[in-house]
């Protein structure tokens, strides 16, 4: 059984993550990410109707959280979703809370 300790552990670990998934524009951002593959913050800004700096904000999160990769291809940034470490988090805080 997990200790009180370990499980705020667990959660401070995914705090990044839920604070990231809790805002709809970024929720927007990581559908448009994940079906339409990878993006600059021109083309996400123009899908989104927001002002540029407004996405550039909402990507930071994003990547603080670890749920965006970037690749630069000449002068821009593309943006591209990232689950694996956000998921195994999740996870982990999941069967932290079952275990108790």
């Amino acid at each position: 059984m997990a200790t009180e300790n370990q499980v705020r552990k667990v959660a401070r670990d995914c705090s990044l993550v839920f604070n990231a998934l809790g805002d709809p524009n970024r929720q927007d951002i990581l559908i448009m990410l994940e079906t339409e593959g990878p993006l600059n913050v021109l083309q996400i800004t123009e899908r989104l109707n927001l002002a540029r700096p407004t996405v550039s904000h909402h990507l930071k999160i994003l990547m603080n959280a670890g749920l965006l990769t970037s690749t630069k291809k000449s002068r821009e940034n593309y943006y591209e979703s990232e689950w694996a470490d956000a998921s195994k988090n999740l996870k982990k805080f999941m069967k932290v809370l079952w275990d108790c």
